[in-house]
């Protein structure tokens, strides 16, 4: 049986989120760097998964974690990795489709906006 975040967890919650998602779009964007031949290195993106991953473990070790929010942030850090993957292959259309990536990203932002209560919430 599911439980819905409560609104306490949600709003402390929402800088994890933020932190997951930007740790997946960095990720992706030093994955992307040593796949796809047309994306130049950068170091912006190594620097900002260091520290969003860093201060993800601060966040960890400052504030108790509820028993569903660990699901919903993954699925925030695939949000992320999945949309810098659409994007860059919206860029570059020579590094593929990014159809699945967009399925992706949609179908995950509709499962945490549930998680959260923000769509279909129960009368």
């Amino acid at each position: 049986m599911s439980k819905e975040i409560s609104s306490e967890n949600r709003n402390s919650g929402k800088k994890t989120l933020l932190l997951a998602l930007i740790a997946g779009m960095c990720g992706n964007a030093m994955l992307s760097w040593l796949t796809v031949s047309e994306v130049a290195f950068s170091i912006f993106p190594l620097i900002a998964l260091v520290l969003s991953v860093q201060a993800l473990y601060q966040e960890y070790l400052k504030n108790p974690i509820p028993e569903d929010f660990p699901m919903v942030g993954l699925a925030a850090f695939f949000v992320g990795a999945f949309g810098h993957s659409a994007f860059t292959k919206a860029q570059y259309p020579d590094a593929g489709s990014n159809f699945f990536a967009i399925i992706v990203v949609l179908v995950l932002l509709f499962w945490i906006g549930k998680k959260l209560g923000y769509i279909m919430k129960d009368a």
